[in-house]
């Protein structure tokens, strides 16, 4: 790390000590205040250029919460527009439409008309090309808008969830609730073009609701699933969209997000366990899956839950934790550089006030005595120079679970995103051949 690297990352723990972050970003801009994955991570789900994304994010000035979600709700009205065109032409639902939840919308049909494009969101995988709409629309101008309506509908959906991000406050929820029911229209409108069956799940659990996503490929019985779960202010179209291009795999994908976050009203504790436990109850009695193959991946703090319950569940037959905080992250809470609005995140999810509070909570939630008690296949992958959390817990669970293996990815950041694509595939390879094995019979 450089002297002016350090001397950056002082500025930005000195701003979140004294709460001065915002009269800064009015002068700086918020770029400088936001994790370093932040523009990576909306540039690969929305298939942004990204120098466009970026004078995007240097024309945001505030972290305010109408101010914030106002800046970047422009530009998802700006897609919608795009997408309302080429649906009006199409003869199909415009956004308002497909935005409210009380309208009645056919997804059938809607699907019908979007299904000669249904490659603009069935294979766009972990990094979206930004320029392939446009070659598939020089390639098939027939299906054009459709393609344009698709692209458009995903890039406000991305839109949306930047405004959201990361969570907690009444306009950013507001805008998660628009980004979240495009994605279910779009998943559940495109499924039967992409070979899946889609259902929104709903499990009720200890006063709040677990909600998800279920894919799984039709005309299929008894089929290995996935249960997948992303970290700290994710969605479930973060993680759900780009594993569309891994539906080879024949795999089913139970998507949901991490409790503590955006639809959850509980606080997130040690006591969350039981919400994946009571997902994989639920995925266990549906006749359609096979219960003694049921896996699990998370990404992010999704990876401590990944994580955690290859150790305490013994349903699961095979896991992957992509940049996992197990141990020693938990301890670095006060490292140089935390940005302030990752401490408030953090405070609002966990349900604590301050950095101390904050600090003992998190330290609760240590895996360390928990490593050896993995004994389930499990694929650990990072970046070797991870910024978001200690590349040191990586190595930890990998050294100390019996049947781990750990991929790190050099000169690459948390959960590895600049090797997404590689990554992503031997996820899925991992995933299938584990649950698709032979299981061993014990004899008496």
């Amino acid at each position: 790390m450089t002297l002016s690297e350090i001397g950056e990352r002082v500025r930005i723990t000195a701003h979140a000590m004294t709460h001065t972050t915002e009269r800064a970003a009015h002068r700086r801009g918020v770029a400088p205040f936001l994790p370093r994955l932040f523009a990576d991570r909306f540039t690969h789900l929305g298939g942004f250029r990204a120098q466009e994304f970026a004078r995007q994010l240097a024309g945001c000035r505030s972290f305010d919460d109408a101010r914030w979600a106002g800046y970047w709700e422009g530009f998802a009205g700006e897609q919608l527009a795009r997408a309302d065109t080429a649906l009006a032409r199409l003869g199909a639902p415009g956004s308002a439409q497909l935005l409210d939840p009380g309208a009645a919308v056919d997804l059938r049909a809607l699907g019908a008309l979007l299904a000669p494009a249904v490659t603009i969101l069935a294979d766009r995988g972990a990094v979206a090309d930004p320029d392939a709409v446009q070659r598939f629309c020089a390639a098939q101008p027939d299906a054009a808008d459709a393609a344009i309506a698709i692209d458009g509908l995903i890039k406000a959906l991305v839109y949306e969830f930047v405004a959201a991000w990361p969570g907690w406050s009444p306009r950013r929820l507001l805008a998660y609730e628009r980004s979240h029911r495009l994605g279910e229209v779009l998943v559940l409108a495109l499924a039967p073009a992409m070979g899946l069956t889609a259902e929104v799940v709903r499990i009720p659990i200890d006063g709040d609701e677990v909600r998800g996503i279920l894919l799984l490929p039709s005309g299929s019985d008894r089929v290995p699933t996935v249960l997948v779960t992303n970290g700290l202010e994710g969605t479930i179209a973060e993680v759900l969209l780009p594993l569309l291009a891994q539906r080879a795999a024949r795999l089913g994908i139970f998507v949901m997000e991490m409790p503590g976050t955006y639809s959850y009203r509980v606080r997130l504790s040690d006591a969350a366990e039981r919400a994946y436990s009571t997902v994989i109850d639920h995925l266990s009695a549906d006749a359609r899956i096979d219960a003694d193959r049921i896996g699990m991946m998370g990404f992010s703090f999704g990876g401590y839950w990944s994580t955690r319950m290859a150790a305490v569940d013994p349903r699961l037959r095979v896991a992957v934790s992509n940049g996992p905080l197990s141990h020693r992250s938990f301890g670095a809470l006060n490292s140089i550089g935390m940005p302030e609005i990752m401490i408030s995140t953090l405070n609002s999810t966990l349900g604590t006030r301050g950095t101390l509070e904050l600090t003992r909570e998190l330290a609760k939630l240590s895996l360390a005595q928990l490593y050896r008690r993995i004994d389930i296949p499990l694929l650990v992958i990072n970046g070797a120079r991870d910024t978001l959390a200690s590349t040191q817990d990586s190595i930890d669970i990998a050294i100390g679970a019996p049947n781990a293996q750990l991929v790190l990815y050099a000169d690459d950041d948390h959960c590895a995103m600049g090797n997404a694509e590689h990554w992503s595939a031997l996820s899925a390879t991992f995933l299938r051949d584990h649950l698709t094995a032979p299981i061993a019979v014990e004899v008496a």
